[in-house]
Formats: structure tokens, C-alpha cells, sequence
């Protein structure tokens, strides 16, 4: 079989290139890292830090109007 380069991100190994398997198929990896990883950019890493900001609305029952307005 020949060598599939992958990413690891969130702790998940995602393939560069399409991969000729069928779906759910049981494979074993040997990481061989490549290289140094790419740290992510300044604009990736300040949404980052947005996306992990918690909103205090101090509406405890916030939760109830999620999906209020979705089709």
C-alpha cells in the first residue's frame, strides 16, 4: 500500500490527498512526523481566542432559544 500523508489537528489525523479506502475501513498508522508543525496565523489564532470566549448574558435559560430562529 502506498504512504498517505496526513495532518494532525484536534486530535484527529486528516488525510492531505483523497484516500483510496472504503469508508470505515480499519487501518494501523506509524507517525513519521515530516517536519516542524505551522504554527496557525495571527487572524487563525485571534479567532481562536474569540471562539473561546464564554458570553455572560445573564439569561440562565439562554439555552431554550437556540434554535428560536433556524428553518
Amino acid at each position: 500500500m502506498r504512504t498517505i500523508h496526513a495532518l494532525y489537528e484536534k486530535s484527529v489525523f486528516r488525510p492531505t490527498t483523497p484516500v483510496d479506502l472504503p469508508e470505515g475501513s480499519e487501518i494501523r498508522i506509524e507517525p513519521q512526523p515530516v517536519g516542524e508543525p505551522t504554527p496557525p496565523s495571527p487572524h487563525l489564532r485571534r479567532v481562536y481566542e474569540l471562539l473561546n470566549q464564554s458570553e455572560d448574558t445573564g439569561d440562565p435559560h439562554l439555552s431554550q432559544w437556540h434554535d428560536k430562529h433556524q428553518p
